[in-house]
């Protein structure tokens, strides 16, 4: 299985109402390049089955180079979901 395919996977498992860091990903497919979790989302086919909104920076903030509208758009997202920003950052108690 592609290391792509396995990201998806693993992003497919964020529940609604939760968060992962792109490094939490990265640990959980087995590589160390976390940059290649942000090319794969940034190439997701199917946004509606992987929820790539829920990855975020470690710290909690969110990519500029959220694919699918931008930043504010994947707050929204993310709003809509339950999770709550302090500071501009997803609240830690909302990481997997």
């Amino acid at each position: 299985m592609s290391v792509f395919k396995r990201i998806y996977q693993v992003v497919q498992e964020i529940p609604k109402g939760r968060v992962a860091s792109y490094s939490w990903i990265a640990r959980k497919v087995g590589i160390r390049d976390v940059r290649l979790v942000g090319w794969a989302l940034h190439r997701n086919p199917n946004p509606q089955t992987i929820p790539c909104h829920r990855v975020v920076k470690k710290d909690g903030s969110l990519a500029s180079g959220y694919a699918f509208g931008g930043p504010e758009k994947q707050k929204i997202l993310l709003l809509k979901e339950g999770v709550r920003f302090k500071n501009n950052r997803v609240k830690e108690e909302y990481f997997l």
